[in-house]
């Protein structure tokens, strides 16, 4: 039996004394909601589908254990070592990505999966993260060496990913990855000429898919006015919600979740209200809040540029496609298809979730180094 006392030197226990356990106790409480709200979810749709009732519920374990893994594994790693992992990961997943258009099945009228066997993959999923982290690294490195152009080099990147994003379509993911990298420019104090440039160019591209993107349009329509189109999907999930009152019918009561759509993916936080109440609902958004800002907090004090501008973009990845999510659920914004972190069933999602929070989880760790940079930084402040 390993002890994992201080003076242990071994990568597991220098890792359980460096880790953010906070953030850690998060992940692993929102992965146990998961899997209490697949037992909730999935069964109806299941049979809905003639599939048996815990197949969902199954799968969803079976994508669990290896996402504990890759969250545990790449939490090991050091600040160099996840920056080659994502341009590793990036070049493989941004590859997928683009042949995603050409060889991937078309499923609702957009091209953003490839089928491996049994199993499909969401390239973009692992994109995101990649990105990030390859975006701050960038950026760290115009500020740290005049004359190297790393700020044209993110912004060549994110209008490659963007670019096919596009393509597939997939406006949701490209939505959320275009606030997460203005979020990233401001914090690398790009001037406000350029911010408002490429936010008016940001404001062209979403009145072109409106005009252009019949099934955008759509979309856009029935949230402003729900009259023109079909809203059963969000009339549901509405239902869900105001049946489920302050406290909720209980565990496996739920009665509207048996007609809702896509209640196991993007609708599974109508069908935590629902069974669980308003207060399980103030719960989940109260987990997505502490680590969203306990990270930001524990940022304020980095003084690696790299790891600010990397941990700071993947939290925010993190904590805004959850509150998408959770908006659309309570009619908000636009349907977006956008799952909740480690709580929607889907394998794609857990494992890249898994792979962005590992990273960040191995850049938040205590390092000797940075302990210093701090303490020098408030000696020569006071």
């Amino acid at each position: 039996m390993i002890r994992l006392a201080r003076t242990n030197r071994s990568v597991i226990a220098e890792w359980w004394w460096t880790v953010d356990k906070w953030t850690l106790l998060g992940l692993f409480s929102l992965m146990l909601l998961g899997g209490v709200l697949a037992l909730a979810a999935s069964p109806a749709v299941a049979t809905r589908i003639h599939l048996p009732p815990f197949h969902f519920v199954y799968r969803q374990i079976i994508f669990l254990v290896p996402s504990i893994a890759i969250l545990i594994g790449v939490s090991l790693l050091n600040v160099r070592q996840v920056r080659r992992a994502a341009a590793i990961v990036f070049a493989g997943a941004f590859t997928l990505m683009a042949l995603t258009p050409l060889i991937g099945p078309e499923i609702n009228g957009a091209h953003r999966w490839l089928q491996i066997g049994p199993f499909g993959l969401q390239p973009s999923e692992f994109v995101k993260p990649s990105l990030i982290v390859l975006v701050a690294w960038l950026f760290a490195e115009a500020q740290r060496t005049p004359g190297v152009p790393g700020m044209a080099l993110g912004i060549a990147l994110f209008g490659m990913v963007v670019s096919v994003l596009a393509i597939q379509p997939d406006f949701g993911q490209l939505m959320l990855l275009t606030m997460v990298f203005g979020a990233m420019l401001f914090m690398a104090g790009l001037s406000w000429a350029w911010i408002g440039s490429l936010a008016i160019l940001a404001l062209v591209g979403a009145v072109s898919a409106y005009t252009l993107m019949p099934h955008v349009a759509s979309r856009i329509d029935r949230f402003l006015n729900p009259e023109s189109g079909d809203t059963y999907q969000i009339d549901r999930a509405l239902d869900a919600v105001n049946a489920g009152g302050l406290i909720g019918r209980g565990p496996g009561e739920g009665v509207v979740k048996r007609i809702l759509p896509d209640a196991h993916t993007d609708f599974i936080f109508a069908v935590a209200a629902e069974e669980y109440g308003l207060i399980a609902g103030l719960v989940i958004i109260g987990i997505f809040a502490a680590i969203v800002l306990h990270t930001l907090r524990r940022a304020m004090d980095e003084p690696d540029l790299f790891v600010q501008f990397a941990s700071c973009g993947l939290v925010a990845l993190f904590g805004l496609q959850a509150l998408i999510n959770m908006a659309v659920n309570v009619n908000l914004m636009p349907a977006k298809g956008m799952t909740l972190p480690f709580i929607s069933y889907g394998g794609s999602s857990l494992f890249a979730l898994a792979f962005a929070m590992g990273m960040l989880l191995a850049l938040t760790r205590r390092r000797a180094g940075a302990h210093v940079a701090r303490q020098n930084g408030r000696g020569a402040a006071a």
